[in-house]
């Protein structure tokens, strides 16, 4: 069927737009697939990253459990060179400082909890690791070194407990007044619903004529 006059013209018009802009129309259909087809790679690659972190951090809690020193070194090494941008890799660095403290390797728990600190992606994870090596300075009697990962502000949730072991590391440094200040401030920041911390700042705040 023969198009009408009004038709042509409207099919001219197209091909002659078309023939402008018909290139810039491709580009731009090109930089979306190419963007959308990206963004699926990334996210394909986020999840393989947290699936293969998270059968290394399950190898790795197994691996304490059963005290395999080896194949603890193994996994949370692997967790740390391998996927140190997983949430994965900080919760396996704690534990592996936890477990080395508690056997006496205060030098690589210090170790541990440091990358924490530096790489963790989490602020929460940073203000823990924060405190697990301020109480590891305080039983090197690193009192000042101590004191000084500390100062870093803490969030919200770390106040009270940052508080405490400030004044922890006073009362070992025969600080008696200092120590009650941060005792009392711990005090003042604590979740009321936390009673077992409470009572603890409080004992040792009472110890102190406080």
């Amino acid at each position: 069927m023969a198009l009408d006059l009004e038709e042509q013209e409207k099919l001219e018009a197209l091909k002659a737009w078309w023939k402008q802009y018909g290139h810039l129309v491709l580009l731009v259909v090109a930089a979306v697939a190419l963007a959308v087809a990206g963004t699926q790679a990334w996210r394909y690659y986020q999840r393989t990253q947290a699936l293969q972190a998270s059968q290394l951090y399950d190898t790795l809690t197994r691996a304490v459990e059963a005290g395999d020193a080896k194949a603890m070194r193994d996994a949370g090494g692997a967790l740390i060179e391998s996927y140190p941008r997983t949430l994965y890799a900080s919760m396996g660095a704690l534990i592996s400082a936890r477990h080395s403290f508690d056997k006496g390797d205060l030098k690589n728990a210090k170790v541990q909890l440091q990358w924490v600190i530096e790489r963790s992606r989490s602020e929460e994870f940073r203000d823990l690791a924060r405190l697990r090596l301020a109480a590891v300075l305080l039983d090197e009697k690193a009192y000042d070194e101590a004191l000084k990962v500390l100062e870093v502000k803490a969030a919200e949730a770390f106040t009270a407990q940052v508080a405490a072991l400030k004044g922890d590391v006073l009362v070992a440094k025969n600080q008696a007044a200092q120590a009650r200040a941060a005792y009392q401030f711990a005090l003042d920041k604590a979740d009321k619903r936390n009673s077992a911390f409470r009572d603890s700042v409080r004992m040792r705040l009472e110890a102190l004529g406080g």
